[in-house]
């Protein structure tokens, strides 16, 4: 008998999930909310492609290591079909500073560690031509979700289908199984709660507004030399980053804090964009007019609150049928580049889970308690260090301001001994970046013996010994930037 999953939305959460659970004797059934894809290229895809269900997809993407292992460990024919489309492998030895490359000797696991170089239209529409190909799997195009068919059953509620509307006509898919990949803002809670289940979600605030621009590389200009000169970074007052992408396209994204009410109104406008990065070294020699052109307004994205929702709980009633994936399972801010390969995690546990878990109404619970395992670590450091910029951005606005000397301890322990250090020594690079890319525990490589003695030795060494360690400034304080951009400090 042909066991039916409904995968709700059609996002990277959705297109993994497909590459994830495909496979004979199973129909999956990806519900888009969108047209689908136009037959043609990536730079036409990237400008005319219609995704209203991705608010994400013309931001900037950083693809880490975790997403790229599984693709190309699961997937190799969709490996060589995404380089083939333009999209490009960044490497952990490419990513060395200047001065480890010099020593760099490749270790086992060093080919884990590689960024994949993609705008998120290009890795979606490849995606999904490579999943339209595996057994059994089928997109909808044009589907409005509008509610869940589902019943409680004592102490249980299941949940057999979708009430949709497809080109307008209301139609109700049927399955085995329901996987929530709507995102960040699904509606399935809602849905849930009238069927007596209450989703704990409490929300924990970024602090931050995202903005976007994307550029070109001028025909004859090649991209600058990765010389050490930083291509993100966090100034306080706002951080930025330059994240290359494919067929000659970058894009850079400055996150403004909240509370920065004339800056981040002021960077919707493309001129006043640019002359934010005119002013910090590190993306001016990206945006640089005679290097590159910019090709699109500038894309804003608030509402940026993390969130941990909890399906399954003391006194909840067991949950049959239903399955929350990437950012409908837990939102993060999007400043750390973690939210694709979390959907890309979650779809791979799913697959495990169904394939482990015999007893439908376990099935839940489990896949709540490896994804506890498995992300709640990054989750919880990130909220830590989203509290912490959100304090530092309310002291720039202080006149004046000289921070506590704990502050001060803190701000010197990163910037004099755990940045010198990691610099300078490739051990301590290679533990951080696996962290970085999710391969291993955030925390794990920080309080390691050898690690500690490393940055408190590092620490003590004089400045004047270890400035070749540091890197250059990002750019100006705030009340440099704001003058430059003629607005009020």
């Amino acid at each position: 008998m042909t066991e039916t999953l409904l995968v709700a939305g059609a996002g990277i959460a959705g297109l993994n999930a497909a590459l994830a659970l495909a496979r004979p004797g199973r129909e999956v059934i990806v519900l888009d909310r969108d047209p689908p894809p136009p037959d043609l290229d990536p730079d036409t895809a990237f400008y005319e492609w219609e995704r209203k269900g991705v608010t994400q997809l013309r931001h900037s993407h950083v693809f880490l290591g975790r997403l790229v292992k599984l693709i190309r460990d699961n997937h190799p024919r969709l490996w060589s079909e995404l380089l083939a489309s333009g999209a490009r492998e960044f490497t952990f030895a490419d990513a060395l500073p200047p001065g480890l490359q010099k020593s760099y000797v490749a270790a086992p696991g060093d080919e884990d560690m590689s960024f994949l170089f993609s705008r998120r239209s290009t890795l979606e529409l490849i995606m999904r031509r490579y999943a339209q190909t595996l057994p059994g799997v089928r997109f909808v195009p044009n589907v409005g979700i509008r509610g869940i068919v589902a019943e409680r059953r004592g102490e249980t509620v299941a949940v057999t289908g979708l009430k949709t509307t497809v080109d307008d006509t209301e139609t109700v898919f049927s399955g085995d199984a329901v996987i929530d990949a709507t995102g960040r803002d699904t509606q399935f809670p809602d849905w849930l709660a009238a069927h007596g289940v209450t989703v704990e979600q409490p929300p924990e605030p970024a602090g931050i507004l995202y903005f976007t621009r994307h550029y070109r590389l001028r025909d004859g200009m090649d991209e600058p030399p990765r010389d050490g000169t930083p291509g993100a970074g966090d100034l306080g007052y706002i951080k930025f980053g330059v994240f290359v992408a494919d067929n000659r396209h970058f894009s850079v994204t400055l996150a403004v804090p909240e509370i920065e009410s004339e800056l981040r109104t002021a960077v919707m406008k493309p001129e006043t964009f640019d002359a934010v990065c005119a002013a910090i070294p590190g993306a001016f020699r990206w945006t640089d007019p005679a290097r590159a052109e910019g090709v699109t307004k500038v894309f804003g994205m608030g509402n940026l609150k993390s969130m941990w929702r909890r399906y399954t709980g003391a006194g909840q009633p067991a949950i049959v049928g239903f399955f929350p994936i990437g950012d409908a399972a837990l939102r993060t801010n999007p400043l750390y580049g973690r939210g694709c390969s979390i959907g890309a995690i979650h779809a791979h546990m799913l697959a495990g889970v169904l394939a482990d878990i015999a007893d439908p109404a376990a099935r839940l619970a489990e896949l709540e308690k490896r994804n506890l395992a498995a992300i709640r670590p990054y989750f919880d450091v990130m909220v830590k260090q989203d509290a912490q910029a959100i304090r530092r951005a309310a002291n720039e606005q202080i006149p004046g301001y000289q921070p506590r000397f704990k502050a001060r301890v803190v701000k010197s322990l990163l910037e004099d001994a755990i940045g010198p250090a990691s610099r300078g020594d490739l051990a301590m690079m290679r533990a951080m970046m696996r962290a970085f890319h999710m391969l291993d525990d955030p925390t794990a490589w920080i309080r390691k013996p050898a690690t500690i003695w490393k940055i408190l030795r590092t620490w003590a060494t004089p400045k004047r010994l270890k400035a070749h360690l540091y890197e250059p400034s990002f750019g100006p304080q705030r009340a440099e930037m704001l003058r430059r951009l003629g607005l009020a400090a």
